[in-house]
Protein backbone atom coordinates (compact mmCIF):
# COMPACT_ATOMS: atom_id res chain seq x y z
CA UNK A 1 0.00 0.00 0.00
CA UNK A 2 1.37 3.41 -1.00
CA UNK A 3 1.15 6.08 1.69
CA UNK A 4 2.66 9.46 2.17
CA UNK A 5 4.78 9.77 5.31
CA UNK A 6 4.19 13.00 7.21
CA UNK A 7 7.33 14.26 8.98
CA UNK A 8 6.96 14.44 12.75
CA UNK A 9 8.03 18.06 12.73
CA UNK A 10 5.19 18.93 10.35
CA UNK A 11 2.67 17.24 12.64
CA UNK A 12 3.92 19.17 15.65
CA UNK A 13 3.76 22.42 13.69
CA UNK A 14 0.03 21.83 13.14
CA UNK A 15 -0.74 21.41 16.85
CA UNK A 16 -1.94 24.40 18.88
CA UNK A 17 0.74 26.05 20.97
CA UNK A 18 0.47 25.60 24.73
CA UNK A 19 2.34 27.15 27.54
CA UNK A 20 5.16 24.89 28.73
CA UNK A 21 3.87 22.85 31.67
CA UNK A 22 5.75 23.08 34.91
CA UNK A 23 7.54 19.85 35.62
CA UNK A 24 5.62 19.21 38.82
CA UNK A 25 2.27 20.69 37.86
CA UNK A 26 2.32 23.69 40.19
CA UNK A 27 4.54 26.52 41.26
CA UNK A 28 6.32 26.19 44.58
CA UNK A 29 6.89 29.16 46.84
CA UNK A 30 10.44 29.87 47.94
CA UNK A 31 9.31 29.80 51.57
CA UNK A 32 7.91 26.29 51.08
CA UNK A 33 11.16 25.10 49.55
CA UNK A 34 12.98 26.59 52.52
CA UNK A 35 10.70 24.66 54.93
CA UNK A 36 11.47 21.40 53.13
CA UNK A 37 15.21 22.10 53.12
CA UNK A 38 15.04 22.85 56.84
CA UNK A 39 13.24 19.57 57.56
CA UNK A 40 15.66 17.48 55.48
CA UNK A 41 18.76 19.04 56.99
CA UNK A 42 21.93 17.48 55.60
CA UNK A 43 20.13 14.47 54.12
CA UNK A 44 21.18 13.89 50.49
CA UNK A 45 18.59 14.53 47.80
CA UNK A 46 18.43 10.98 46.43
CA UNK A 47 15.45 9.18 44.93
CA UNK A 48 15.95 6.11 47.12
CA UNK A 49 15.74 8.31 50.24
CA UNK A 50 12.22 9.52 49.39
CA UNK A 51 10.61 7.73 52.35
CA UNK A 52 13.25 9.11 54.72
CA UNK A 53 12.50 12.59 53.34
CA UNK A 54 8.79 12.07 53.89
CA UNK A 55 9.45 10.97 57.47
CA UNK A 56 11.50 14.11 58.08
CA UNK A 57 8.65 16.31 56.87
CA UNK A 58 5.95 14.35 58.67
CA UNK A 59 7.93 14.39 61.94
CA UNK A 60 8.57 18.12 61.75
CA UNK A 61 5.10 19.30 60.73
CA UNK A 62 2.89 16.49 62.05
CA UNK A 63 1.56 15.93 58.54
CA UNK A 64 2.50 15.92 54.86
CA UNK A 65 1.05 19.02 53.25
CA UNK A 66 0.47 18.97 49.51
CA UNK A 67 2.67 22.06 49.02
CA UNK A 68 5.53 20.29 50.82
CA UNK A 69 5.00 17.27 48.57
CA UNK A 70 5.22 19.57 45.53
CA UNK A 71 8.40 21.16 46.85
CA UNK A 72 9.99 17.79 47.59
CA UNK A 73 9.09 16.57 44.13
CA UNK A 74 10.80 19.62 42.63
CA UNK A 75 13.95 19.09 44.70
CA UNK A 76 14.15 15.41 43.73
CA UNK A 77 13.22 16.11 40.10
CA UNK A 78 10.23 13.80 40.35
CA UNK A 79 6.59 14.26 39.42
CA UNK A 80 4.20 15.14 42.20
CA UNK A 81 2.24 12.00 41.37
CA UNK A 82 5.27 9.84 42.07
CA UNK A 83 5.86 11.43 45.45
CA UNK A 84 2.17 11.47 46.34
CA UNK A 85 1.61 7.80 45.50
CA UNK A 86 4.46 6.83 47.83
CA UNK A 87 3.31 9.13 50.64
CA UNK A 88 -0.29 7.90 50.46
CA UNK A 89 0.70 4.22 50.41
CA UNK A 90 2.07 4.13 53.97
CA UNK A 91 -0.13 4.31 57.08
CA UNK A 92 2.18 6.54 59.11
CA UNK A 93 2.10 9.51 56.72
CA UNK A 94 -0.74 12.01 57.16
CA UNK A 95 -1.29 13.56 53.73
CA UNK A 96 -3.41 16.73 53.72
CA UNK A 97 -4.55 18.99 50.89
CA UNK A 98 -5.36 22.70 50.84
CA UNK A 99 -8.86 23.76 51.77
CA UNK A 100 -11.00 26.05 49.61
CA UNK A 101 -9.15 29.11 50.93
CA UNK A 102 -5.73 27.64 50.14
CA UNK A 103 -4.86 26.87 53.75
CA UNK A 104 -4.22 23.66 55.63
CA UNK A 105 -5.98 22.15 58.61
CA UNK A 106 -3.78 22.14 61.69
CA UNK A 107 -2.09 18.89 62.53
CA UNK A 108 -3.45 17.11 65.61
CA UNK A 109 -1.76 18.22 68.80
CA UNK A 110 -0.99 14.59 69.59
CA UNK A 111 -1.94 11.17 68.24
CA UNK A 112 -2.54 8.14 70.44
CA UNK A 113 -2.78 4.78 68.73
CA UNK A 114 -4.31 1.70 70.33
CA UNK A 115 -3.32 -1.68 68.96
CA UNK A 116 -6.28 -3.68 67.66
CA UNK A 117 -4.30 -6.89 67.07
CA UNK A 118 -5.76 -10.15 68.30
CA UNK A 119 -3.74 -10.35 71.53
CA UNK A 120 -4.60 -6.76 72.41
CA UNK A 121 -8.25 -7.35 71.56
CA UNK A 122 -8.28 -10.33 73.93
CA UNK A 123 -6.82 -8.04 76.62
CA UNK A 124 -9.49 -5.34 76.28
CA UNK A 125 -8.19 -2.97 73.59
CA UNK A 126 -11.69 -2.13 72.33
CA UNK A 127 -12.76 -0.95 75.78
CA UNK A 128 -9.65 1.22 75.96
CA UNK A 129 -10.40 2.69 72.55
CA UNK A 130 -13.90 3.60 73.68
CA UNK A 131 -12.68 5.35 76.85
CA UNK A 132 -9.70 7.34 75.60
CA UNK A 133 -11.43 10.04 73.49
CA UNK A 134 -13.40 11.24 76.52
CA UNK A 135 -10.37 11.08 78.81
CA UNK A 136 -7.95 12.85 76.46
CA UNK A 137 -10.16 15.53 74.95
CA UNK A 138 -10.74 16.78 71.43
CA UNK A 139 -7.17 17.97 70.82
CA UNK A 140 -5.78 14.43 71.02
CA UNK A 141 -6.50 12.15 68.10
CA UNK A 142 -7.18 8.51 69.06
CA UNK A 143 -6.76 5.89 66.35
CA UNK A 144 -6.90 2.13 66.02
CA UNK A 145 -3.61 0.68 64.86
CA UNK A 146 -2.63 -2.74 63.55
CA UNK A 147 -0.31 -4.90 65.65
CA UNK A 148 2.58 -2.82 67.03
CA UNK A 149 4.84 -5.75 67.90
CA UNK A 150 4.34 -5.80 71.68
CA UNK A 151 1.77 -8.57 72.03
CA UNK A 152 3.25 -9.84 75.30
CA UNK A 153 2.40 -6.44 76.83
CA UNK A 154 -1.25 -6.33 75.71
CA UNK A 155 -3.15 -4.13 75.57
CA UNK A 156 -0.72 -1.61 74.08
CA UNK A 157 -1.18 2.07 73.29
CA UNK A 158 1.34 4.35 71.61
CA UNK A 159 1.47 8.02 72.65
CA UNK A 160 3.05 9.57 69.54
CA UNK A 161 6.23 7.44 69.57
CA UNK A 162 6.07 6.13 73.14
CA UNK A 163 4.77 2.61 73.64
CA UNK A 164 2.56 2.08 76.69
CA UNK A 165 2.60 -1.57 77.79
CA UNK A 166 -0.47 -3.01 79.55
CA UNK A 167 -2.15 0.30 78.93
CA UNK A 168 -5.15 1.63 80.79
CA UNK A 169 -6.91 4.97 80.60
CA UNK A 170 -5.17 6.49 83.61
CA UNK A 171 -1.66 5.58 82.42
CA UNK A 172 -2.23 6.94 78.93
CA UNK A 173 -3.84 10.11 80.28
CA UNK A 174 -0.90 10.74 82.60
CA UNK A 175 1.63 10.39 79.76
CA UNK A 176 -0.40 12.73 77.56
CA UNK A 177 -0.64 15.36 80.31
CA UNK A 178 3.12 15.16 80.89
CA UNK A 179 3.75 15.25 77.12
CA UNK A 180 5.91 12.12 77.34
CA UNK A 181 5.83 11.10 73.72
CA UNK A 182 9.17 9.44 72.91
CA UNK A 183 10.46 5.96 73.74
CA UNK A 184 13.46 5.67 76.00
CA UNK A 185 16.54 3.84 74.78
CA UNK A 186 16.39 0.13 75.65
CA UNK A 187 18.83 -1.02 78.30
CA UNK A 188 20.91 -3.04 75.84
CA UNK A 189 24.46 -4.36 75.79
CA UNK A 190 26.54 -1.62 74.16
CA UNK A 191 29.58 -2.13 71.94
CA UNK A 192 32.11 -1.91 74.78
CA UNK A 193 30.29 -4.47 76.91
CA UNK A 194 29.73 -6.74 73.92
CA UNK A 195 33.43 -6.79 73.03
CA UNK A 196 34.33 -7.46 76.66
CA UNK A 197 32.32 -10.69 76.31
CA UNK A 198 34.22 -11.82 73.23
CA UNK A 199 32.17 -9.90 70.69
CA UNK A 200 33.63 -9.30 67.21
CA UNK A 201 36.36 -11.90 67.78
CA UNK A 202 34.69 -14.10 65.16
CA UNK A 203 34.56 -11.23 62.68
CA UNK A 204 38.26 -10.50 63.29
CA UNK A 205 39.10 -14.17 62.70
CA UNK A 206 37.21 -14.12 59.43
CA UNK A 207 38.98 -11.02 58.14
CA UNK A 208 42.37 -12.24 59.36
CA UNK A 209 42.06 -15.50 57.47
CA UNK A 210 41.85 -17.68 60.59
CA UNK A 211 38.51 -18.84 59.20
CA UNK A 212 37.87 -19.27 55.50
CA UNK A 213 34.67 -18.58 53.60
CA UNK A 214 33.97 -22.19 52.62
CA UNK A 215 34.23 -23.51 56.17
CA UNK A 216 31.91 -20.82 57.52
CA UNK A 217 29.28 -21.39 54.83
CA UNK A 218 29.56 -25.16 55.36
CA UNK A 219 29.02 -24.64 59.10
CA UNK A 220 25.87 -22.68 58.39
CA UNK A 221 24.61 -25.38 56.03
CA UNK A 222 25.36 -28.21 58.47
CA UNK A 223 23.59 -26.43 61.34
CA UNK A 224 20.28 -26.65 59.52
CA UNK A 225 19.46 -23.01 60.33
CA UNK A 226 16.56 -21.84 58.21
CA UNK A 227 15.31 -18.32 57.66
CA UNK A 228 13.45 -17.23 60.79
CA UNK A 229 11.31 -14.54 59.23
CA UNK A 230 8.72 -17.08 58.14
CA UNK A 231 9.77 -18.57 54.80
CA UNK A 232 12.29 -21.00 56.27
CA UNK A 233 14.78 -21.08 53.39
CA UNK A 234 18.12 -22.66 54.49
CA UNK A 235 20.46 -19.81 55.46
CA UNK A 236 23.73 -21.41 54.37
CA UNK A 237 22.33 -22.33 50.97
CA UNK A 238 21.17 -18.75 50.48
CA UNK A 239 24.71 -17.48 51.22
CA UNK A 240 26.14 -19.85 48.62
CA UNK A 241 23.57 -18.89 45.98
CA UNK A 242 24.14 -15.14 46.34
CA UNK A 243 27.93 -15.51 46.52
CA UNK A 244 27.83 -17.24 43.12
CA UNK A 245 26.19 -14.16 41.55
CA UNK A 246 28.23 -11.38 39.94
CA UNK A 247 29.45 -8.50 42.12
CA UNK A 248 28.59 -5.95 43.37
CA UNK A 249 26.24 -7.71 45.80
CA UNK A 250 24.03 -6.04 48.40
CA UNK A 251 22.29 -7.13 51.60
CA UNK A 252 18.82 -6.25 52.89
CA UNK A 253 17.97 -7.03 56.52
CA UNK A 254 14.31 -7.34 57.43
CA UNK A 255 13.32 -6.08 60.89
CA UNK A 256 9.85 -5.01 59.79
CA UNK A 257 8.24 -7.75 61.93
CA UNK A 258 4.67 -6.81 61.12
CA UNK A 259 3.08 -10.27 61.49
CA UNK A 260 0.49 -9.96 64.29
CA UNK A 261 1.70 -11.91 67.30
CA UNK A 262 5.42 -11.51 66.47
CA UNK A 263 7.87 -9.59 68.64
CA UNK A 264 10.98 -11.81 68.91
CA UNK A 265 13.21 -9.54 66.81
CA UNK A 266 12.42 -6.55 68.99
CA UNK A 267 13.05 -8.64 72.10
CA UNK A 268 16.57 -9.62 71.01
CA UNK A 269 17.40 -6.23 69.51
CA UNK A 270 16.52 -4.44 72.77
CA UNK A 271 18.99 -6.64 74.64
CA UNK A 272 21.95 -7.57 72.42
CA UNK A 273 22.10 -5.55 69.17
CA UNK A 274 25.76 -6.26 68.41
CA UNK A 275 25.22 -10.03 68.26
CA UNK A 276 22.95 -9.32 65.31
CA UNK A 277 25.36 -6.75 63.83
CA UNK A 278 28.29 -9.17 64.04
CA UNK A 279 26.24 -11.93 62.41
CA UNK A 280 25.29 -9.50 59.66
CA UNK A 281 28.93 -8.52 59.07
CA UNK A 282 30.08 -12.15 59.02
CA UNK A 283 27.43 -12.89 56.40
CA UNK A 284 28.56 -9.84 54.43
CA UNK A 285 32.17 -11.07 54.55
CA UNK A 286 31.26 -14.62 53.49
CA UNK A 287 29.05 -13.56 50.60
CA UNK A 288 31.10 -10.55 49.47
CA UNK A 289 28.60 -7.79 50.23
CA UNK A 290 29.43 -4.19 49.30
CA UNK A 291 26.59 -2.41 51.12
CA UNK A 292 23.96 -3.28 53.72
CA UNK A 293 20.47 -1.84 54.19
CA UNK A 294 18.71 -2.49 57.51
CA UNK A 295 14.92 -2.01 57.28
CA UNK A 296 13.39 -1.41 60.73
CA UNK A 297 9.66 -1.08 61.34
CA UNK A 298 8.58 2.42 62.29
CA UNK A 299 6.81 1.28 65.47
CA UNK A 300 10.17 0.40 67.07
CA UNK A 301 11.20 3.95 67.90
CA UNK A 302 13.46 3.09 70.83
CA UNK A 303 15.16 0.37 68.81
CA UNK A 304 15.84 2.83 66.01
CA UNK A 305 17.59 5.22 68.38
CA UNK A 306 19.54 2.30 69.83
CA UNK A 307 20.69 1.07 66.43
CA UNK A 308 21.65 4.58 65.35
CA UNK A 309 23.81 4.92 68.47
CA UNK A 310 25.48 1.53 68.17
CA UNK A 311 26.09 1.78 64.43
CA UNK A 312 27.72 5.16 65.05
CA UNK A 313 29.95 3.52 67.69
CA UNK A 314 30.83 0.78 65.19
CA UNK A 315 31.82 3.31 62.54
CA UNK A 316 33.87 5.32 65.03
CA UNK A 317 35.88 2.30 66.17
CA UNK A 318 35.46 -0.54 63.65
CA UNK A 319 36.68 -3.96 64.82
CA UNK A 320 38.16 -4.60 61.35
CA UNK A 321 39.05 -2.45 58.38
CA UNK A 322 36.95 -2.27 55.27
CA UNK A 323 33.48 -2.77 56.71
CA UNK A 324 30.63 -2.41 54.20
CA UNK A 325 28.53 0.71 54.48
CA UNK A 326 25.43 0.15 56.61
CA UNK A 327 22.29 2.23 56.05
CA UNK A 328 19.40 2.14 58.50
CA UNK A 329 16.06 2.62 56.78
CA UNK A 330 12.77 3.39 58.49
CA UNK A 331 9.55 1.65 57.58
CA UNK A 332 6.34 3.65 57.50
CA UNK A 333 3.60 1.33 58.65
CA UNK A 334 2.99 -1.26 55.92
CA UNK A 335 2.72 -4.96 56.80
CA UNK A 336 3.33 -5.91 53.18
CA UNK A 337 6.91 -4.62 53.48
CA UNK A 338 7.73 -7.73 55.49
CA UNK A 339 7.63 -9.53 52.13
CA UNK A 340 11.19 -9.46 50.83
CA UNK A 341 10.62 -7.88 47.42
CA UNK A 342 8.14 -5.33 48.82
CA UNK A 343 10.77 -4.39 51.40
CA UNK A 344 13.30 -3.91 48.62
CA UNK A 345 10.89 -1.64 46.76
CA UNK A 346 10.44 0.38 49.95
CA UNK A 347 14.19 0.68 50.51
CA UNK A 348 14.41 2.05 46.97
CA UNK A 349 11.93 4.76 48.02
CA UNK A 350 8.85 3.30 46.34
CA UNK A 351 5.50 1.87 47.33
CA UNK A 352 5.90 -1.54 48.95
CA UNK A 353 4.54 -3.58 46.06
CA UNK A 354 5.75 -7.21 45.85
CA UNK A 355 7.58 -8.10 42.65
CA UNK A 356 6.72 -10.93 40.32
CA UNK A 357 9.19 -13.83 40.32
CA UNK A 358 11.43 -14.81 38.65
CA UNK A 359 13.89 -13.17 38.80
CA UNK A 360 14.47 -13.74 42.51
CA UNK A 361 16.05 -11.13 44.76
CA UNK A 362 19.18 -13.27 45.03
CA UNK A 363 19.67 -12.53 41.33
CA UNK A 364 18.00 -9.14 40.82
CA UNK A 365 17.27 -7.41 44.10
CA UNK A 366 18.14 -3.96 45.44
CA UNK A 367 18.92 -1.52 42.64
CA UNK A 368 19.02 -4.46 40.24
CA UNK A 369 21.91 -6.18 42.03
CA UNK A 370 22.12 -9.68 43.57
CA UNK A 371 20.86 -9.28 47.12
CA UNK A 372 21.20 -11.38 50.26
CA UNK A 373 17.96 -10.87 52.17
CA UNK A 374 17.73 -12.02 55.79
CA UNK A 375 15.49 -11.70 58.80
CA UNK A 376 17.02 -10.18 61.94
CA UNK A 377 16.89 -13.37 64.04
CA UNK A 378 18.56 -15.50 61.37
CA UNK A 379 21.63 -13.27 61.60
CA UNK A 380 21.38 -13.12 65.40
CA UNK A 381 22.34 -16.83 65.60
CA UNK A 382 25.31 -16.71 63.21
CA UNK A 383 27.95 -16.01 65.86
CA UNK A 384 26.80 -18.80 68.18
CA UNK A 385 26.56 -21.34 65.35
CA UNK A 386 29.98 -20.59 63.87
CA UNK A 387 31.76 -20.35 67.23
CA UNK A 388 30.09 -23.38 68.83
CA UNK A 389 29.84 -25.48 65.71
CA UNK A 390 26.84 -26.70 63.70
CA UNK A 391 26.08 -29.58 66.07
CA UNK A 392 25.42 -27.17 68.93
CA UNK A 393 22.39 -25.77 67.13
CA UNK A 394 21.28 -28.99 65.47
CA UNK A 395 21.49 -30.98 68.73
CA UNK A 396 18.45 -29.20 70.16
CA UNK A 397 14.96 -30.34 69.29
CA UNK A 398 12.09 -32.62 70.22
CA UNK A 399 9.93 -35.17 68.49
CA UNK A 400 12.46 -35.77 65.73
CA UNK A 401 13.02 -32.11 64.93
CA UNK A 402 16.31 -30.21 65.15
CA UNK A 403 17.34 -26.72 66.21
CA UNK A 404 16.03 -23.92 68.41
CA UNK A 405 13.01 -21.69 67.88
CA UNK A 406 12.19 -18.32 69.41
CA UNK A 407 8.46 -18.44 70.04
CA UNK A 408 6.61 -15.15 70.52
CA UNK A 409 3.86 -16.28 72.90
CA UNK A 410 0.86 -14.10 73.75
CA UNK A 411 -2.80 -14.43 74.59
CA UNK A 412 -4.15 -16.52 77.45
CA UNK A 413 -0.98 -17.61 79.23
CA UNK A 414 0.39 -16.64 82.62
CA UNK A 415 3.84 -15.65 81.37
CA UNK A 416 3.78 -14.34 77.78
CA UNK A 417 7.00 -13.36 76.03
CA UNK A 418 9.78 -14.73 73.84
CA UNK A 419 10.50 -18.35 74.72
CA UNK A 420 13.65 -19.99 73.32
CA UNK A 421 12.63 -23.62 73.08
CA UNK A 422 13.54 -26.77 71.13
CA UNK A 423 12.21 -27.02 67.62
CA UNK A 424 9.37 -29.51 67.53
CA UNK A 425 8.03 -28.70 70.98
CA UNK A 426 4.24 -28.97 71.13
CA UNK A 427 1.89 -26.18 72.08
CA UNK A 428 0.90 -27.99 75.25
CA UNK A 429 4.55 -28.45 76.26
CA UNK A 430 5.39 -24.84 75.38
CA UNK A 431 2.58 -23.43 77.52
CA UNK A 432 3.15 -25.72 80.49
CA UNK A 433 6.98 -25.67 80.59
CA UNK A 434 7.80 -22.15 79.39
CA UNK A 435 4.71 -19.98 79.99
CA UNK A 436 3.54 -20.99 83.46
CA UNK A 437 0.38 -22.57 82.11
CA UNK A 438 -2.94 -20.86 81.53
CA UNK A 439 -4.49 -18.33 83.94
CA UNK A 440 -6.53 -19.65 86.83
CA UNK A 441 -9.91 -20.92 85.70
CA UNK A 442 -8.97 -21.04 81.99
CA UNK A 443 -8.89 -24.09 79.75
CA UNK A 444 -7.12 -24.31 76.40
CA UNK A 445 -9.57 -23.78 73.54
CA UNK A 446 -7.39 -23.16 70.50
CA UNK A 447 -4.22 -21.54 69.28
CA UNK A 448 -2.57 -19.80 66.35
CA UNK A 449 0.80 -21.50 65.70
CA UNK A 450 2.18 -18.95 63.22
CA UNK A 451 0.69 -15.51 63.70
CA UNK A 452 -2.20 -14.06 61.73
CA UNK A 453 -1.52 -16.03 58.56
CA UNK A 454 -0.54 -19.37 60.14
CA UNK A 455 -4.06 -20.67 60.75
CA UNK A 456 -6.01 -21.64 63.89
CA UNK A 457 -6.05 -25.07 65.54
CA UNK A 458 -8.26 -26.48 68.32
CA UNK A 459 -7.05 -27.67 71.71
CA UNK A 460 -7.44 -31.27 70.55
CA UNK A 461 -4.47 -30.65 68.21
CA UNK A 462 -2.15 -29.14 70.81
CA UNK A 463 0.31 -32.06 70.60
CA UNK A 464 1.54 -31.44 67.05
CA UNK A 465 5.28 -30.61 66.92
CA UNK A 466 5.76 -26.91 66.18
CA UNK A 467 8.33 -26.55 63.41
CA UNK A 468 8.77 -26.00 59.71
CA UNK A 469 6.88 -28.58 57.62
CA UNK A 470 4.96 -30.18 60.53
CA UNK A 471 1.82 -28.04 60.37
CA UNK A 472 1.18 -27.89 56.61
CA UNK A 473 -0.77 -31.18 56.55
CA UNK A 474 -3.23 -29.52 58.91
CA UNK A 475 -3.64 -26.36 56.81
CA UNK A 476 -1.32 -24.26 59.00
CA UNK A 477 2.33 -23.23 59.19
CA UNK A 478 4.74 -21.97 61.83
CA UNK A 479 5.91 -18.87 59.95
CA UNK A 480 7.74 -16.61 62.39
CA UNK A 481 6.67 -18.79 65.36
CA UNK A 482 4.14 -16.31 66.71
CA UNK A 483 1.89 -18.34 69.03
CA UNK A 484 -1.38 -16.82 70.25
CA UNK A 485 -3.37 -18.84 72.78
CA UNK A 486 -7.17 -18.90 73.03
CA UNK A 487 -9.03 -20.21 76.06
CA UNK A 488 -12.42 -20.84 77.52
CA UNK A 489 -13.49 -20.13 81.07
CA UNK A 490 -16.72 -19.84 83.02
CA UNK A 491 -19.04 -17.75 80.91
CA UNK A 492 -16.57 -16.90 78.14
CA UNK A 493 -14.93 -18.49 75.09
CA UNK A 494 -12.31 -16.88 72.82
CA UNK A 495 -14.16 -17.92 69.68
CA UNK A 496 -12.17 -18.80 66.58
CA UNK A 497 -14.86 -17.03 64.53
CA UNK A 498 -14.06 -13.74 66.25
CA UNK A 499 -10.32 -14.32 65.84
CA UNK A 500 -10.79 -14.93 62.10
CA UNK A 501 -12.80 -11.70 61.78
CA UNK A 502 -10.07 -9.74 63.54
CA UNK A 503 -7.39 -11.22 61.28
CA UNK A 504 -9.33 -10.75 58.05
CA UNK A 505 -9.92 -7.07 58.86
CA UNK A 506 -6.16 -6.82 59.25
CA UNK A 507 -5.46 -8.49 55.90
CA UNK A 508 -8.02 -6.31 54.13
CA UNK A 509 -6.43 -3.18 55.54
CA UNK A 510 -2.87 -4.30 54.78
CA UNK A 511 -3.32 -5.64 51.25
CA UNK A 512 -1.20 -3.50 48.97
CA UNK A 513 -3.94 -3.58 46.32
CA UNK A 514 -1.65 -4.60 43.46
CA UNK A 515 -3.45 -7.83 42.52
CA UNK A 516 -7.21 -8.36 42.32
CA UNK A 517 -7.37 -11.77 44.03
CA UNK A 518 -5.89 -10.31 47.23
CA UNK A 519 -7.38 -6.82 47.05
CA UNK A 520 -10.93 -7.95 46.28
CA UNK A 521 -10.61 -11.33 47.98
CA UNK A 522 -9.77 -9.99 51.42
CA UNK A 523 -12.60 -7.46 51.23
CA UNK A 524 -15.14 -10.03 50.06
CA UNK A 525 -14.03 -12.61 52.62
CA UNK A 526 -14.22 -10.08 55.44
CA UNK A 527 -17.76 -9.15 54.40
CA UNK A 528 -18.87 -12.78 54.12
CA UNK A 529 -17.65 -13.78 57.57
CA UNK A 530 -19.31 -10.83 59.29
CA UNK A 531 -22.54 -12.78 58.87
CA UNK A 532 -23.65 -15.15 61.62
CA UNK A 533 -23.99 -17.93 59.08
CA UNK A 534 -21.19 -18.42 56.59
CA UNK A 535 -21.55 -19.43 52.96
CA UNK A 536 -18.84 -22.06 53.26
CA UNK A 537 -19.01 -23.13 49.61
CA UNK A 538 -18.45 -19.58 48.39
CA UNK A 539 -15.68 -19.02 50.96
CA UNK A 540 -13.92 -22.18 49.79
CA UNK A 541 -14.07 -21.06 46.17
CA UNK A 542 -12.79 -17.61 47.09
CA UNK A 543 -9.99 -19.13 49.17
CA UNK A 544 -8.81 -21.26 46.25
CA UNK A 545 -8.72 -18.29 43.89
CA UNK A 546 -6.70 -16.22 46.40
CA UNK A 547 -4.22 -19.05 46.94
CA UNK A 548 -3.78 -19.76 43.24
CA UNK A 549 -3.67 -16.25 41.83
CA UNK A 550 -2.32 -13.80 44.45
CA UNK A 551 1.13 -12.41 43.70
CA UNK A 552 2.58 -12.82 47.20
CA UNK A 553 2.15 -14.61 50.49
CA UNK A 554 -0.31 -12.12 51.96
CA UNK A 555 -3.11 -13.05 49.58
CA UNK A 556 -2.08 -16.68 49.46
CA UNK A 557 -2.16 -17.12 53.26
CA UNK A 558 -4.96 -14.71 54.19
CA UNK A 559 -7.68 -17.41 53.85
CA UNK A 560 -5.96 -19.69 56.39
CA UNK A 561 -7.83 -18.48 59.52
CA UNK A 562 -11.21 -18.72 57.76
CA UNK A 563 -10.48 -22.15 56.28
CA UNK A 564 -9.40 -23.38 59.73
CA UNK A 565 -12.62 -22.17 61.34
CA UNK A 566 -14.66 -24.08 58.76
CA UNK A 567 -12.50 -27.18 59.18
CA UNK A 568 -11.91 -27.29 62.93
CA UNK A 569 -14.58 -25.10 64.56
CA UNK A 570 -17.78 -25.84 62.61
CA UNK A 571 -19.77 -25.79 65.85
CA UNK A 572 -19.22 -22.03 66.05
CA UNK A 573 -20.77 -21.27 62.68
CA UNK A 574 -24.28 -19.99 62.93
CA UNK A 575 -23.94 -19.29 66.65
CA UNK A 576 -24.70 -15.80 67.88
Amino acid sequence: MNTTAIPLQKVSDQLPRRKQARRNGRSVATSTLDEVHEALGAMPLRRDLLIEHLHALNDRHGQLRSDHIAALAQLLKLSQVEVYEVASFYHHFDVVREDAQGGFAAAPKLTVRVCNGLSCELAGAQDLLAKLPKLLGAEVRVLEAPCVGRCEQAPVAVVHQRAVPRADGATVQALVEKDQRHDALPDALDMTAYQAQGGYRLLRDCHAGTRDVESVIKTMEDSGLRGLGGAGFPAGRKWRIVRAEAAPRLMAVNIDEGEPGTFKDRHYLERDPHRFIEGMLVAAWAVGIDRIFVYLRDEYHGCRALLERELAALRADPPVAGLPEIELRRGAGAYICGEESAMIESIEGKRGMPRLRPPYVAQVGLFGRPTLEHNFETLFWVRDIVERGPQWFASHGRHGRHGLRSFSVSGRVREPGVKLAPAGITLRELVDEYCGGLPEGHELYGYLPGGASGGILPASMADIPLDFDTLQPHGCFIGSAAVMVLSKSAGHVDRAVDAARNLMRFFEDESCGQCTPCRAGTTKTRALIESDRWDTALLAELSQVMRDASICGLGQAAPNPVDCVVRYFPHELGAK
